[in-house]
């Protein structure tokens, strides 16, 4: 499995991430993030069931609130499928923004010491945030979707995700 080089831009500027970002078929590695209970979250978490993984720089920001929103609203057509964001905000920034925004079905994860970002290889020491990307995994944790957003202001394909998950599940 190939692994890309995650060199990915704000608005133009260039950044690196810590490293390459996990490739197709590969579990995802050993982490830990928090959920809204403050209560640890691992890799072992996200076993199960098939599971969207939507990551987000700040969830406070206009395209990482919108994608996050998105995602929410689709959750409704697949329940049988976790949907998680994942963002380097802490719990408490989190929820505020989930009760401004009336986001009540996603599962906000936060990654404030970027183990999720460090072991997937999209940590970005530049501005202490995790790359925008989408991840899919089965069943059993093993990666079989990833979309990898280059320029971090731009939105994921929601289409390409959401008819991925539709044509995989069950």
């Amino acid at each position: 499995m190939e692994a890309l080089s995650m060199q990915i831009t704000r608005h133009g500027a260039t950044m690196q991430t810590n490293g390459d970002a996990l490739a197709l078929g590969h579990e995802l590695p050993r982490f830990s993030v928090e959920n809204a209970q403050h209560q640890p979250v691992s890799n072992a978490d996200m076993t199960g069931d098939m599971a969207l993984i939507s990551v987000v720089p700040d969830i406070n920001t206009r395209v990482c609130s919108i994608s996050t929103k998105a995602f929410n609203q689709a959750m409704d057509s697949f329940q049988d499928i976790s949907f998680y964001t994942i963002s380097t905000n802490t719990v408490d920034q989190q929820q505020n923004w989930c009760a401004a925004e009336d986001v009540t079905k996603m599962q906000l994860l936060s990654d404030t010491d970027a183990s999720f970002g460090r072991a997937m290889g999209l940590y970005t020491p530049d501005n202490g945030t995790d790359a925008r990307s989408v991840w899919i995994t089965n069943r059993d944790g093993v990666v079989v979707y990833r979309e990898l957003i280059s320029e971090q202001t731009d939105e994921p394909d929601y289409a390409s995700a959401l008819a991925f998950l539709e044509t995989h599940r069950g």
